[in-house]
């Protein structure tokens, strides 16, 4: 019973530490493949199997609704900690090698979402990538002004040079 609690105790403290939490149904996994999820997952989310009691229970203290009736089967949780659309993908690659492993639903930031927007949060670039895009653009955008600041003296340069030659040339 104390184990129960413990556990309990546990789960509602990563619901309510995590950005999002993804729920799987991984019916037919070996343990080595379980293991190379894990791992895919490990540095942006932390993949919990638990019985469908405590997590329910978890998830009800927790104030997560998303998973009612969601809940039967061999379920497993992917509670995220990093980027959520990293653990999408990570998911959604594993479950294309492995098709066994199911997205069933989640919830991000308290809003739950279905199966079609777990797998449309998937296709989404990560943050990695729009930051660097980001950064592109705005490099690029200040290139051109300071292009456009230096050919304003350059420009006046050239007149006063072809002035100047004019003068001279007479």
């Amino acid at each position: 019973m104390a184990d129960k609690k413990a556990t309990v105790a546990e789960l509602k403290d990563k619901f309510s530490s995590s950005s999002a939490v993804i729920l799987t149904e991984y019916r037919g996994l070996t343990v080595t493949q379980l293991k190379e999820l894990r791992r895919a997952l490990a540095n942006d989310a932390t993949y919990v199997v638990a019985k469908n009691t405590l997590l329910t229970i978890a998830a009800k203290e927790a104030g997560v609704s998303a998973f009612d009736g969601q809940l039967f089967g061999p379920s497993a949780l992917a509670f995220v900690h990093g980027d959520a659309v990293s653990v999408a993908k990570a998911l959604k690659d594993f479950a294309k090698a492995n098709p066994l492993l199911v997205v069933k639903t989640g919830v991000m930031d308290g809003t739950a979402l279905t199966e079609a927007e777990v797998k449309k949060l998937a296709d989404l670039e990560t943050r990695e990538v729009l930051l660097a895009k980001a950064a592109g653009a705005l490099k690029a955008t200040l290139f051109k002004a300071a292009y456009t600041f230096n050919a304003l003296p350059s420009g006046t340069v050239r007149v006063v040079d072809a002035l100047r030659q004019k003068q001279e040339s007479k």
